[in-house]
């Protein structure tokens, strides 16, 4: 088995996953601002293959890749493969059942899909900066 090494100089990577193009380029351009490389999916098996590549400190993924719902699983596989990674998901809903997901699946954080992807990277990370651990709605 090949261990994936970690990024070298400290760079941080992060892992987007968005089924809209739009959305992915501009949560892209927002973290590439800010010095953070991005790597991009789609769709599941691009996603899978980039954890399978590279180390990633920031995930950020919405909640529905293909189908509704499957990147709740997508983010646990995320948080089992990177412990330490700060991972967010994106999603539809704001309800008892959206923060039961996150809890359940490990990640630190629910945004809203509402939220403009420039603003939502701004959010992001700020929330990463602040040490939440604790999944809530923002």
């Amino acid at each position: 088995m090949v261990k994936k090494q970690h990024n070298p100089g400290g760079q941080e990577y992060a892992l987007l996953v968005h089924p809209n193009m739009a959305a992915l380029s501009a949560m892209q351009h927002g973290f590439g601002a800010r010095g953070i490389r991005c790597v991009v999916a789609r769709d599941l098996p691009t996603a899978l293959l980039a954890l399978s590549q590279h180390f990633f400190n920031l995930v950020l993924i919405s909640s529905s890749i293909s189908e509704q719902g499957d990147g709740w699983a997508l983010g646990g596989v995320t948080r089992l493969l990177f412990p330490d990674a700060y991972i967010g998901v994106i999603s539809d809903e704001t309800s008892v059942l959206t923060l039961q997901a996150a809890i359940n699946n490990g990640l630190n954080r629910v945004y809203d899909s509402g939220e403009a992807p420039e603003r939502l990277v701004e959010t992001f990370l700020a929330d990463r900066s602040r040490g939440h651990e604790t999944p809530a709605v923002h």
